[in-house]
């Protein structure tokens, strides 16, 4: 699910923009990308579902930031992949 949150430019996008300013409201997102409303909003649900970013209410908006226990996941999880233990086997077929 996070590879497939994170296979859409738009939402690399998004990321990558929540990376520079730490939290930020949809709205800005709008402002600051090449996006239109509704597809940051379809967008967000994507990445939220993901676990990639999380929101909460600040006063009348919902801001948003990276989750970055999930961010925590997966870099685990690619390290097991790069540097497998050396007890495995690998004969494969």
């Amino acid at each position: 699910m996070i590879f497939n949150a994170l296979g859409h430019p738009d939402r690399v996008a998004i990321i990558e923009y929540l990376l520079q300013v730490n939290s930020s409201i949809c709205n800005d997102w709008v402002n600051e990308l090449p996006l239109s409303q509704p597809t940051i909003s379809q967008h967000s649900k994507e990445l939220i579902n993901a676990g990639l970013i999380k929101g909460n209410i600040e006063e009348n908006s919902l801001c948003y930031c990276i989750d970055f226990n999930t961010i925590q996941k997966l870099q685990t999880f690619l390290i097991k992949i790069n540097y497998p233990s050396q007890n495995q086997n690998f004969d494969c077929c």
